[in-house]
């Protein structure tokens, strides 16, 4: 369990990054959203504290995926004025208030995920529309680590605390945006504001993946077990983002054609 914790996470932190860097923001932010830290999280938390458990917490992730969205337009828009620092403060509080707000009362998996998918779909309209800016400087020496440490301690954090926190408070950590958190913060610091921004908009689009893996296991846990549960929702969560791929990619060819 602990080689899942230290060596999965940061080298999907080290992947995303260099595909932001050689394909730009939005393709990191879609990457983003893909399961890269639930996924690990959830699978923890079903083996050391057993299926209803994980299963409890991956529908309570569930239901706070559009609480992971509002931190994204929180800091984006704070992102237009505002440092980082302050931008990530702002977004945290949106994103706590939010999760309360989604998490207050139970839903069933099919409700949570109905509400999701719609918010997901009007979520890119909420983000402001501005420039991407070409880097200033190159990164410094260490920042690739530091992301990745970033990405590592919030999965020890919630599986390590998960038993106490239970599957509401588990469930509501698995869902707060560890990556596009480390990844818009640098970004920010490095690329400017619209780099983050573009690749928090990014992130909207791939979060349909993580809503699909969270329903899997929600759903899957409780009759198949973590052996065949986790991988058929890893399944789901591929084919959905391949298919978030392809709509990206037939747009992208029809704007170039009529552009």
């Amino acid at each position: 369990m602990l080689l899942i914790r230290l060596l999965l996470v940061p080298a999907l932190v080290v992947l995303i990054t260099l595909a932001g860097r050689r394909w730009g923001p939005a393709v990191a932010g879609w990457l983003t959203g893909f399961p890269v830290v639930a996924g690990p999280i959830l699978l923890v938390v079903s083996l050391e504290q057993g299926a209803p458990f994980a299963a409890g917490a991956a529908l309570w992730a569930l239901t706070g995926v559009m609480a992971n969205v509002s931190f994204g337009v929180a800091y984006s828009w704070a992102a237009t004025r505002a440092p980082w620092w302050l931008c990530l403060f702002v977004a945290t509080v949106v994103f706590s208030v939010t999760a309360l707000a989604l998490t207050s009362y139970p839903m069933t998996p099919l409700a949570a995920l109905a509400i999701t998918v719609v918010g997901l779909w009007l979520a890119p309209r909420a983000f402001p529309h501005v420039p991407i800016e070409l880097p200033g400087k190159a990164p410094p020496r260490g920042e690739l680590a530091a992301r990745m440490v970033a990405g590592t301690a919030m999965v020890l954090a919630v599986t390590y605390f998960a038993k106490g926190l239970g599957p509401h408070l588990s469930g509501v950590a698995t869902a707060y945006p560890v990556m596009s958190l480390v990844l818009a913060v640098f970004s920010h610091r490095f690329s400017g504001a619209g780099f983050a921004i573009h690749l928090l908009r990014g992130v909207a689009g791939g979060l349909y993946a993580f809503a699909a893996f969270c329903f899997a296991v929600s759903t899957l846990l409780p009759q198949l077990g973590t052996a065949y549960s986790f991988p058929l929702a890893m399944a789901a969560a591929l084919v959905v983002q391949g298919t978030t791929f392809w709509i990206r990619y037939r747009r992208a060819s029809v704007r170039s054609r009529t552009g």
